[in-house]
């Protein structure tokens, strides 16, 4: 079986560690690392385990125009990056390239993006990819060769999203994702969804129908066996859901696949005494002797 590509969606774990580490963690100089130390050690826990062919750290637009302009709520909500996040954001590439890890850019889109892009080329190059994400839009990626790698908290290991589990978190294919978010909305992304469609009625209507647009035909034959309020939903927001279902799939970057890049240890260890981080220092000098 080929190692696979880890693909992490940089600034889902950059948030996620700088909210879950005190922010008195601190180079000599006193600027705040407790984001960049804790993505540190979800991925190195990430390393050890699953012995990724390479590491590539993916970053993107907060919301791409596209995405803004087909809904002016979308990521609308999203607060300002904290003061004691921008250094260590701006400071990321240079950290983690020390660690030999690739650092991408999505241009005029999001991670998330970049994210899937990688998974199709590694498939298609008959490898495997992990995806690092705390972002559920991301199982609509998950196959045979292609899981989500989703954080737990604490020190535990992150739970191997495959389609099984896609089907045991929501009732759909992981293929539905996209028509899933349309039908019930996504609070985090400021997607509102289909009026007075939750969750379990979006599952059922995607087991019975497949589709968004087999749903939508559907609310247009009196012959359907809909829920008057449902009808009314899908037959009078059409083109509203469509807009949602676009918002919701990932769109394609032009990158090529990376190459194999083993973790440099040693680079790693001098990055992380330079910023003050002498514990981790050690657990990477570890693997160097």
């Amino acid at each position: 079986m080929p190692r696979p590509l880890l693909a992490v969606d940089a600034p889902s774990l950059l948030y996620r560690a700088f909210h879950a580490l005190p922010r008195t963690i601190t180079t000599p100089e006193g600027t705040p690392v407790n984001a960049l130390l804790g993505v540190s050690n979800l991925l190195l826990q990430a390393v050890e385990l699953h012995d990724p062919r390479a590491v590539v750290l993916c970053f993107g637009e907060e919301a791409a125009p596209y995405r803004v302009e087909l809904y002016a709520g979308y990521h609308a909500d999203r607060p300002e990056m904290p003061e004691e996040l921008v250094p260590q954001w701006e400071d990321a590439p240079a950290y983690f390239g020390a660690f030999n890890w690739s650092i991408l850019h999505a241009p005029a889109l999001e991670a998330d993006d970049l994210l899937g892009s990688l998974a199709q080329l590694e498939t298609q190059a008959r490898g495997r990819a992990l995806l690092y994400t705390g972002d559920r839009d991301m199982f609509q990626c998950v196959g045979d060769d292609v899981a989500v790698l989703w954080p737990v908290g604490a020190k535990g290991e992150p739970e191997v999203i495959g389609p099984a589990e896609v089907r045991a978190r929501y009732g759909i294919e992981p293929a539905q994702v996209p028509d899933f978010i349309a039908l019930r909305g996504d609070p985090s992304d400021g997607i509102p969804g289909a009026k007075g469609i939750g969750e379990k009625t979006a599952r059922d209507l995607l087991r019975d129908h497949g589709t968004l647009d087999d749903l939508i035909a559907a609310a247009s034959s009196p012959r359907a066996d809909l829920r008057p309020r449902v009808r009314a939903a899908l037959a009078d927001d059409a083109r509203t859901l469509r807009d949602y279902r676009d918002m919701a799939t990932l769109r394609p970057v032009d990158v090529p696949r990376p190459p194999d890049a083993p973790t440099d240890w040693a680079g790693a260890a001098v990055a992380a005494r330079e910023r003050g981080m002498n514990r981790l220092a050690e657990r990477l000098e570890a693997h160097v002797r």
